[in-house]
């Protein structure tokens, strides 16, 4: 179902709230407070958005973003968390990289690049959002997903992150766990959707993934029940990020040993490594509120900004080095182990 579709049945009936919004790009920098805090520079290079506030370490501690932040990239206002993946590369037929940038998705054209963030009750299409959520609180964190694997048997483990091969800019299926192996006219969505129970006590663990559960059976969308270990129901928190190709699909170019020409910037030409982090940072209690209005998409609780506003936050680079923007580079910013994705299939 398209977002036009959805948006019209939002005016038939009143719901608890979903929202889904944009957020431009903070910085691109070798930093990761979350897995590495404090460590600069960190083994992979990660795109970042959200609140100004980000650093190199952001102990809970000592870190309150809506009080620290001054602005966000975010289209809520109110919304100073920070959301962040690893950044990805293009591997060219001469065995050097250039990293692919990211771009707005469908309704917020002018965003400078990011990606689309949704928080919601009941799965994306289900307009009546019923189910009662309990927001994120100051101080929660967590990942999903894990760099170091390479194997789709690995990465079962984590069900809901995906790839779409974008035909067009409204293409949703189908998805796929690996890497697309053949050109996407609009680019490559990465889909990356949070676990969504949480165990009630702690706002992280050392893991940063251990506090929280998917569903005791069925899924989110089938709204499966919470373990007796993760009782407490969170949002489902997802993030669309979408990567621009358009320079990048012409088979000529693409490596001639018959692998897949994509690689995250830890390394892995898989796709089986995807991941995304999330430090939680909304002013007072303006998620719960929106969380509990009858609202669908476009919903009045939630302050907004201009597409302007959201561009002009950023923050300085931390670790000065070439990261392949302009120019082709010869390794990857911090020179990771590869593994590479033949095309088909097949590691």
């Amino acid at each position: 179902m398209h977002w036009s579709s959805l948006s019209a049945l939002a005016l038939v009936a009143p719901s608890h709230a979903l929202i889904r919004f944009g957020c431009s790009q903070l910085v691109v920098d070798r930093l990761d407070p979350l897995v590495n805090p404090g460590l600069i520079p960190t083994p992979h290079l990660h795109q970042i958005i959200g609140g100004n506030s980000f650093n190199i370490s952001m102990l809970p501690a000592n870190h309150d973003p809506p009080k620290l932040s001054t602005c966000t990239t975010c289209q809520p206002s109110d919304d100073f968390s920070n959301y962040w993946t690893a950044s990805l590369y293009f591997r060219s037929n001469n065995g050097t990289f250039k990293r692919v940038p990211q771009k707005a998705n469908s309704g917020f054209e002018g965003q400078n690049g990011g990606m689309t963030v949704y928080y919601m009750q009941n799965q994306l299409a289900d307009y009546t959002q019923k189910a009662k959520v309990k927001a994120f609180q100051p101080g929660f964190r967590m990942l999903i997903g894990n760099p170091a694997i390479n194997t789709r048997a690995e990465a079962e483990k984590f069900p809901q992150l995906t790839y779409t091969c974008l035909q067009t800019m409204g293409t949703r299926f189908p998805e796929t766990k690996a890497f697309p192996t053949k050109p996407c006219p609009a680019g490559i969505m990465v889909n990356l959707r949070f676990p969504t129970c949480w165990d009630g006590v702690n706002l992280d663990s050392p893991d940063h993934i251990s506090h929280m559960s998917y569903p005791a059976s069925g899924t989110f969308e089938s709204q499966g029940p919470c373990p007796a270990t993760h009782p407490v129901r969170m949002p489902q928190l997802m993030y669309e990020v979408i990567f621009e190709t358009k320079d990048f699909n012409n088979k000529a170019d693409w490596p001639t040993d018959g692998t897949q020409p994509f690689v995250w910037s830890f390394g892995d030409g898989t796709g089986y490594g995807s991941h995304g982090d999330y430090v939680f940072g909304w002013k007072d209690d303006s998620l719960q509120k929106i969380m509990d209005d009858a609202c669908y998409v476009n919903c009045t609780s939630m302050k907004t900004q201009s597409i302007a506003a959201m561009n002009a936050c950023s923050i300085a680079n931390k670790v000065d080095e070439d990261i392949g923007d302009s120019t082709w580079i010869s390794e990857l910013p911090g020179a990771p182990k590869m593994t590479l994705h033949a095309a088909d299939g097949s590691v």
